[in-house]
């Protein structure tokens, strides 16, 4: 049966197969975006499963109709089985929208596990190499669950995880958190994991997890490029006192806007709200002590 285009009611749709996907929040946000402004402007795929519509491709947009109240979308209906419908998403690899090395893992997992396939068919299926197949299945077994879940849900990327692959499964959480507290790129990533694979005992480690800024921003990183001849010996103080803020502002907006601010009890919001009151009316006297050096305000005047 030839694909088919049909109106199809957000409750009618399946979203079984969204664990295989990476939930970028930041792609969520732009899709959601777009839907608003502009409606749909690709249609969902899915298959016909137990009277429902099974999603293959287009989850984003599922979800971003159920927020937007949005009561039905365009779907290319297919007529394929779920191994079929698996190899489907894992050729999902338009311009710009490629699969996370962790989805192409987690879609191999789950075939060679629910459909009985060895990794040579995989290779065989997917037209990749055996090698290929092997490398995203070791990325699996070697990491810890919760670090997988860090991955499906956007705060850390397939590049962390190959970072982090190399600690034992039980040590990867802990920096991970250190990852996604700081915004960490790979290459501080790895330095973070080089610093603490190389520490004498539990204690340094333990030192490194809860106060890792000298190990990612030595003394030569934090003030040699900071200097700058073309400013006053006041100019480069003040440069490098906004560098040396702007740090632990970057961390303290990550924990910030973590999910699980919203599980804080209302005893523990009583504790800590003081302290947000306190950053707020620091945060207010900061915008009206600098308003008057930003450049378009000068211009302006």
């Amino acid at each position: 049966m030839n694909p088919r285009i049909e109106e199809i009611r957000i409750e009618e749709f399946d979203l079984s197969l969204a664990g295989m996907r990476i939930m970028n929040p930041e792609m969520v946000t732009r899709v959601h975006d777009s839907m608003w402004l502009h409606g749909q402007l690709q249609p969902v795929v899915a298959r016909e499963h137990e009277g429902r519509y099974q999603v293959i491709d287009g989850f984003k947009r599922v979800y971003s109709a159920m927020e937007l109240m949005i009561k039905t979308l365009q779907c290319q209906v297919l007529d394929i089985d779920l191994q079929q419908a698996k190899l489907l998403i894992l050729s999902y690899n338009r311009p710009g929208l490629s699969l996370e090395v962790w989805e192409e893992a987690m879609i191999l997992k789950d075939l060679l596990e629910s459909h009985d396939v060895s990794q040579r068919q995989l290779a065989k299926l997917t037209g990749h190499s055996p090698s290929w197949v092997s490398r995203r299945l070791s990325l699996i077994s070697k990491l810890d669950e919760e670090v997988s879940l860090e991955i499906r849900m956007g705060s850390i990327t397939s590049r962390h995880a190959r970072a982090l692959m190399r600690l034992p499964r039980g040590n990867q959480i802990d920096i991970a958190h250190v990852i996604t507290n700081f915004g960490l790129s790979s290459r501080l990533s790895n330095k973070l994991i080089d610093a603490y694979m190389e520490a004498e005992d539990a204690d340094q480690q333990q030192q490194i997890l809860d106060h890792p800024e000298p190990v990612l921003w030595d003394q030569t990183e934090l003030f040699e490029p900071l200097y700058d001849d073309r400013l006053s010996c006041y100019g480069n103080d003040l440069m490098l006192s906004l560098v040396n803020f702007l740090r632990p502002v970057r961390s303290l907006l990550v924990q910030l806007g973590d999910p699980k601010i919203e599980g804080l009890k209302e005893a523990e919001r009583m504790i800590i709200d003081p302290f947000l009151r306190k950053v707020s009316g620091y945060t207010e006297r900061l915008s009206k002590v600098t308003r008057p050096l930003h450049i378009h305000n000068k211009q302006t005047n």
